[in-house]
C-alpha cells in the first residue's frame, strides 16, 4: 500500500493505482471525459489535470501512477485555469442545443462546465458543422456535432464486445465517430455505448425523446432477462417504467448489460399487463378482483385435490423469487401431498448456451433457486410425462406459475395448446395471454406483480443469492406468487404494495436529490 495526499487529505492506495483512481477512492471531484473505469486509458481529453509537488508541469491523472509520498492537488489556480481552457477547446464546435438534447439533465458536459468552467468564451470562429441524426444501427442514433471524440465508444467495441464496428475518421476538427462500411453498430451490447457517452452524441432509439430525465425516478433492482442477474437501475414515473440501465456490480456484470435485458421494463407497464382477474366457464368470461379469483381458483383446486390429487399438476418457471416459488411448491408438495410438479424451461435447445460475456440461454433469474427447492422436495418429474398425462386425460387441472416475462418464452403458444387439453387451467402471470381467448377450457387468470413491484431473492447461474427491494407499484391489485398461494389455500388474501404507487402529476424529481447550483 502507498500513501499520498490529495488536496491536503491523506489516502492509502494499492501499488499501481492511478491518480484518478485515487481521487475516486477518496470520492473527490476531478474533471474528466475520456477515462472510464471499465475501459483502457486513452488520455485524449486532457481535462484530468493535477499538480504534483516537485513536478514543474501539470500531469494527467488518468495515466499517472501514484508514488509513495506524492502530494497532489487539482484545486490550485493553475489547474483550474488549465481545465477551463480544456473545456473551452472541447466546446469550440459543440452546438448550443441543450434545450432539445436528449442527454440534458444527465450530461457530463453540462455538469463539468458548471463545476469547472463558467468562463467567458473567447472563440469567435464559426463552428464546424458535422452530420446529425446518423443511423448507426438498429439501436443507436449519432449526432456528430455533439461528439467530443473521447473515444469511449470506440474502445468499448474494441475491448469489451471485440466487434470493432466503430472508429474515428478524418483528421483535425473534421474528425468524426462512425461505423466501417457495411458494418453497422449491431451487437448484443451496443446500448452500453450510450451509457458511457459523456455528452448527447449517442442516443438510444428506444428512449430518445420519450421522457426528460428529470421527470424520472430510479431504483435499484436485478435484471430478470437471464440467469446472469445483472445489477440494474429502473427509471420510472407515474406513467410507468421507461428504461433500464446497468448498475455497477464487480462480481456479476461489472459496468455492462446486454441490449435484450434493457427491454425487461416493457412487460411491467399497464398496456401489456393483466389488470384484473378473469374466470372463464362454459365459454363465458367474467372479470373479478385478483384476490377473489385466487380464492375461487383455490376452491376448485381443493375439491380437485380431494377427489384425486394425481389429476392435478403444477407447472413452474424460474421467473419468480425464491420466497414465492418456495411458498407455492410447499403448498403442493407438503399441504396437498402432490408431487406432480413440472419445470417449464424456455429455449430448451439453447438453455445452457452462453455468449461469452453476459447473456445466457437460460432466460430466467431464478432457475437455480427453483431447482434447489424442487430438489429439497425430492421432485424429479419429466416434461414428457406431463405431456403424455395431459393428452391422455390423466391430468384434468393444470396450475401454471409464469412466465412473468413472456418475450423470452417463444414456445408460449405451443404450451397454451398443450395445457388447454386439460379440463381446467389456473394461470398466474403478469401479462395478458390473448391466446387463451380462443380456448374453451375452464380458466382462472390471476394477475401477478412484476420484478419491480416486489422484494425477494434470486439465485443466478453460479449460485449467487441477490436480494432486491420493490421499486414501484404499477398494478395495485396484482398479487405476488406467495399471496396467490394463500388464495389457493382458500384463505383470505390482500394485495400488499411494498412500494408506493406514483400518482402525482409529473414533477421535477431531480429537485429532491440535487443541491443548489
Amino acid at each position: 500500500m502507498l500513501k499520498c495526499k490529495i488536496n491536503g487529505q491523506e489516502v492509502e492506495v494499492k501499488e499501481g493505482t492511478t491518480i484518478i483512481e485515487a481521487f475516486k477512492q477518496l470520492d473527490a471531484n476531478i474533471a474528466h471525459y475520456c477515462w472510464h473505469p471499465g475501459l483502457s486509458i486513452a488520455g485524449v481529453c486532457r481535462l484530468c489535470m493535477v499538480e504534483i509537488e516537485g513536478n514543474p508541469r501539470l500531469q494527467i491523472a488518468c495515466n499517472t501512477v501514484v508514488q509513495e509520498g506524492m502530494v497532489i492537488n487539482n484545486n490550485s489556480e493553475k489547474v483550474k485555469d488549465t481545465v477551463k481552457w480544456g473545456l473551452d477547446f472541447h466546446l469550440i464546435n459543440h452546438p448550443l442545443d441543450c434545450p432539445i438534447c436528449d442527454q440534458a439533465g444527465e450530461c457530463g458536459l453540462q455538469d463539468q462546465y458548471m463545476e469547472y468552467g463558467k468562463y467567458d468564451p473567447e472563440m469567435a470562429e464559426r463552428k464546424v458543422k458535422k452530420h446529425k441524426v446518423v443511423d448507426l444501427g438498429p439501436t443507436i442514433v449519432l449526432d456528430s456535432e455533439r461528439c467530443i471524440l473521447c473515444s469511449r465508444c470506440v474502445r468499448f467495441t474494441e475491448e469489451v464486445t471485440k466487434t470493432n464496428e466503430l472508429g474515428i475518421f478524418n483528421r483535425g476538427d473534421r474528425s468524426e465517430i462512425g461505423t466501417f462500411k457495411n458494418k453497422p453498430l449491431d451487437n448484443k451490447y451496443s446500448l452500453n455505448t450510450v451509457d458511457i457517452c459523456p455528452v448527447g452524441a449517442l442516443t438510444s432509439k428506444d428512449f430518445r425523446f420519450r421522457q426528460r430525465v428529470w421527470y424520472l425516478k430510479d431504483g435499484d433492482s436485478i435484471c430478470t432477462g437471464c440467469s446472469t442477474g445483472c445489477a440494474i437501475k429502473v427509471y420510472y414515473n407515474e406513467e410507468g417504467a421507461w428504461r433500464v440501465k446497468p448498475r455497477f456490480n464487480p462480481d456479476v456484470n461489472g459496468y455492462w448489460m446486454c441490449d435484450e435485458g434493457r427491454n425487461v421494463y416493457k412487460f411491467a407497464n399497464k398496456e401489456v399487463r393483466l389488470l384484473s382477474g378473469l374466470i372463464k366457464k362454459s365459454g363465458q368470461t367474467q372479470e373479478g378482483a385478483p384476490v377473489d379469483v385466487a380464492i375461487s381458483a383455490g376452491q376448485h383446486l381443493k375439491a380437485a385435490i380431494a377427489e384425486n390429487k394425481d389429476q392435478v399438476a403444477l407447472v413452474v418457471t424460474g421467473q419468480y423469487t425464491v420466497e414465492e416459488t418456495s411458498d407455492l411448491i410447499k403448498l403442493f408438495a407438503e399441504e396437498f401431498g402432490s408431487k406432480q410438479i413440472y419445470h417449464w424451461k424456455n429455449n430448451e435447445d439453447s438453455f445452457d448456451s452462453f455468449d461469452g460475456l453476459l447473456l445466457r440461454g437460460d432466460r430466467n433469474p431464478n432457475t437455480k433457486g427453483l431447482l434447489k427447492i424442487l430438489s429439497s422436495q425430492a421432485i424429479s418429474t419429466k416434461w414428457e410425462d406431463l405431456k403424455q398425462k395431459i393428452s391422455s386425460g390423466a391430468i384434468k387441472t393444470v396450475v401454471v406459475a409464469g412466465p412473468e416475462n413472456q418475450m423470452f418464452y417463444p414456445d408460449l403458444d405451443e404450451k397454451i395448446g398443450l395445457f388447454s387439453k386439460a379440463e381446467n387451467i389456473i394461470w398466474m402471470t403478469a401479462g395478458k395471454l390473448s391466446a387463451l381467448d380462443g380456448v374453451t377450457t375452464n380458466i382462472w387468470q390471476i394477475p401477478m406483480k412484476t420484478f419491480m413491484e416486489k422484494s425477494g431473492t434470486y439465485i443466478n447461474f453460479e449460485g449467487r443469492e441477490q436480494k432486491v427491494k420493490a421499486v414501484t407499484t404499477i398494478v395495485e391489485t396484482a398479487l405476488t406468487l406467495s399471496e396467490a398461494s394463500q388464495g389457493l389455500r382458500g384463505q383470505a388474501v390482500e394485495a400488499h404494495q411494498e412500494a408506493p404507487v406514483m400518482q402525482s402529476l409529473k414533477s421535477n424529481y431531480f429537485t429532491q436529490k440535487r443541491g443548489n447550483l
